[in-house]
């Protein structure tokens, strides 16, 4: 899988007006494959847990100690301001940047039950469209590296 995975990133990145987006499992072993080598940026989704902010935090080093440049947190599932305030205290304290914010959308999981897309669920929706706001901001440069979204 991991072969076929770096095929596809190799000739997506041959032109550099392309973009090619790719949501990998939440392991580590995609670093150590060699799945990452094409990569520009990697964006880390972590929700305002302590586990979960432990991992990015471990998955930034690692993507750092292998030559990414631009790596960023996404915090997901924020539910109000003190689920944002933990993951922004977490990300200072490690030297690391908030890339985005995705607030906890009820569509999603109901996208998820009707067996749908949340784009094509709920096209509006605040998380699809904070979804959309980083997609922007990872393609125009604005993240990861070269500055926070403000979401």
């Amino acid at each position: 899988m991991h072969a076929t995975v770096r095929s596809v990133i190799e000739v997506a990145s041959e032109r550099h007006e392309d973009f090619c987006i790719l949501d990998t499992e939440a392991s580590p072993e995609h670093l150590s494959r060699g799945t990452a080598q094409y990569a520009d940026a990697m964006l880390l989704v972590v929700e305002p847990y302590f586990k979960s902010l432990e991992t990015g935090r471990r998955m930034a080093g690692l993507a750092k100690d292998l030559g990414l440049e631009r790596v960023a947190l996404i915090a997901n599932k924020m539910r109000g301001e003190s689920d944002l305030e933990a993951v922004r205290e977490f990300a200072e304290k490690h030297g690391l940047e908030v890339g985005g914010i995705i607030p906890y959308d009820d569509l999603m999981p109901a996208a998820e039950r009707a067996g749908s897309s949340p784009l094509d669920f709920a096209p509006e929706g605040p998380a699809v469209t904070a979804i959309q706001q980083i997609a922007r901001g990872l393609v125009d440069g604005s993240i990861a590296g070269n500055g926070a979204v403000k979401a």
